[in-house]
């Protein structure tokens, strides 16, 4: 029994270290003696562990992405669908800015943009759909319709882009442009504005999609 637990400590040692490289340099550029020596375990760890690089690689993406936060997972049903959106994007929010383990998904799927490894595709599709659902499923109830249309995937791209700016921004330019320093107050506010600018949109787009059809 003190081998197999001795043996899962490695392995979640070795999943850590893995997030931490890949997500500061990327699937090429990162050594796994590195990722080993940051695990405190010896380099054969990760062929008895993982069997090569390429799965552990895969298995870091599953395993920060079991840390990122579920955005409206715990609101009450009888919530409304405007503070289900809110909530919802004040978590991709937190996800994007949060700089430990809960954050290393947001920064591998960064790097994955970059310079694409065609690695994880299938997982990255696996993992990301149910929460998407989530989302495009507040929008539809939003907009007054039972599947998601164009417009509707139209608006999950335009909250999608507004929050993820957050993760593509330098610190520092995101403060020029901003003309403050940030702080954890200063990111709830931009939330609070991307939410209203959010649910606004989706306000103005439906009227007109109902304006439109009114006039077929």
């Amino acid at each position: 029994m003190a081998r197999r637990e001795d043996g899962q400590i490695t392995r979640s040692r070795l999943l850590n270290a893995a997030c931490e490289v890949f997500a500061e340099k990327g699937y090429r550029n990162a050594k796994v003696a590195e990722i080993c020596r940051r695990a405190g375990a010896n380099v054969a760890a990760v062929n008895y562990y993982f069997g090569d690089k390429a799965s552990l690689y895969s298995e870091a993406w599953q395993h920060a992405f079991n840390e990122y936060e579920i955005p409206d997972s715990f609101m009450p049903a009888h919530t409304s669908l405007e503070d289900q959106l809110r909530n919802y994007i004040h978590s991709l929010i937190r996800n994007f800015m949060e700089k430990g383990l809960q954050g290393y998904f947001s920064r591998l799927y960064l790097m994955e943009l970059a310079n694409p490894t065609g690695l994880i595709q299938d997982t990255w599709h696996d993992l990301i759909e149910p929460r998407r659902q989530k989302l495009l499923g507040i929008i539809c109830k939003m907009m007054g319709v039972d599947t998601a249309n164009e417009t509707v995937l139209f608006c999950e791209m335009s909250i999608i882009s507004q929050c993820r700016a957050l993760l593509s921004i330098n610190p520092k330019d995101l403060e020029y442009l901003l003309g403050q320093t940030l702080s954890q107050n200063l990111i709830k506010r931009l939330a609070d504005h991307i939410a209203s600018f959010s649910l606004a949109g989706i306000g103005a787009v439906g009227k007109f999609r109902y304006d439109k059809e009114k006039t077929l």
